[in-house]
């Protein structure tokens, strides 16, 4: 088990291990789509990146980033996330749309 705390939101959720962040968002009332990405976002199949989470702590509680995230945010900093490819393993702390 894990807590997940959204920074902005000042909203902490208890996830299970291997938890997806973008579902636990959305079942927790967290908006993490910029206005563009309300529109166009993918539903969460790793398409179209916009649902990017700053991670500020517990990186080491994620699963490791997929070629899908390599490819959409190669020029992002390395924590910098898609919510809809992390499972969450344990405590982290993230931004949404940073």
């Amino acid at each position: 088990m894990g807590n997940i705390t959204f920074v902005k939101e000042n909203k902490e959720v208890v996830a299970a291990n291997a938890a997806n962040l973008r579902l636990k968002a959305m079942q927790n009332n967290v908006d993490i789509y910029k206005v563009f990405g309300k529109m166009m976002n993918c539903g969460g199949n790793g398409q179209c990146g916009c649902c990017v989470v700053e991670v500020v702590e517990g990186m080491e509680n994620l699963s490791p980033r997929t070629d899908t995230e390599n490819r959409l945010l190669k020029k992002k900093p390395e924590n910098c996330r898609l919510a809809c490819q992390t499972l969450v393993n344990g405590p982290v702390s993230v931004v949404t749309k940073p």
